[in-house]
């Protein structure tokens, strides 16, 4: 048997915060939508750990420069945004 773990009406999905992890980061979520992110937090075991992974990645990733890369990674990086642009241009949610 299949057990689910329900969760309250107003709460939030990991996937849901997942989603949301950029705009809080940004200060961009609205009162209400920052509160129930930061209550996810405070009752998710996994989420607080994403959250640091990607400030971590944000942190590393703010100290490289284009001078860092070589040939080769400027153009797979190109690549990489060209298809994700063609993709968000496939599918703008």
């Amino acid at each position: 048997m299949i057990r689910l773990r329900l969760r309250p009406r107003r709460g939030m999905a990991c996937r849901e915060a997942v989603e949301l992890v950029t705009d809080y980061l940004e200060d961009a979520l609205s009162p209400v939508q920052r509160r129930r992110f930061e209550a996810h937090l405070a009752s998710c075991l996994d989420c607080p750990e994403y959250l640091a992974q990607i400030r971590a990645v944000i942190a590393l990733a703010g100290t490289i420069t284009p001078d860092d890369l070589t040939p080769r990674m400027r153009g797979e990086f190109i690549s990489l945004y060209r298809w994700w642009r063609a993709d968000e241009e496939r599918d703008p949610q």
